[in-house]
């Protein structure tokens, strides 16, 4: 599928439950930041995921469904490797370039695991307690 399907999938909920992966979430940043500020961005995501999710039937619960901090996370380094790396000719490509945003562990490198998995965390954005989140660098040339 390629982006722009992707994308339409997503906002229109027609993309199967059994795609809406890791993968699927991060290429939807990825997607959105290539067109919107990082501010947009997290607006755009945090709605259409709690929409996607509510049309798909994925119950909000204590440990399943959106997640504030880690749609942050995952926001930040996408947006970070993005700056860092700029985009590649797919969102697919990026990715596939991008090894380290991958793992779903990479929060981890951040974050205690007991501070992630909060109810807290879940709620609403918490900071990293074991190392700060990477900041972009700029690009060559930006300035």
């Amino acid at each position: 599928m390629n982006d722009a399907e992707h994308l339409r999938r997503f906002e229109d909920h027609s993309l199967p439950r059994e795609q809406w992966t890791h993968r699927a979430h991060l290429k939807v940043a990825y997607l959105y930041l290539n067109q919107f500020s990082l501010a947009e961005t997290l607006e755009r995501l945090r709605a259409g995921i709690q929409a996607y999710n509510a049309a798909q039937g994925i119950q909000d619960t204590p440990t399943g469904g959106y997640h504030e901090t880690m749609t942050q996370v995952w926001l930040q380094l996408v947006y970070t490797t993005l700056r860092q790396c700029g985009p590649a000719e797919s969102a697919d490509a990026f990715f596939d370039a991008q090894t380290q945003l991958q793992s779903k562990r990479t929060p981890l490198l951040f974050y205690s695991r007991d501070r992630i998995m909060s109810p807290e965390a879940k709620r609403s954005f918490v900071p990293p307690d074991l190392a700060p989140l990477p900041l972009p660098l700029d690009k060559p040339g930006d300035g």
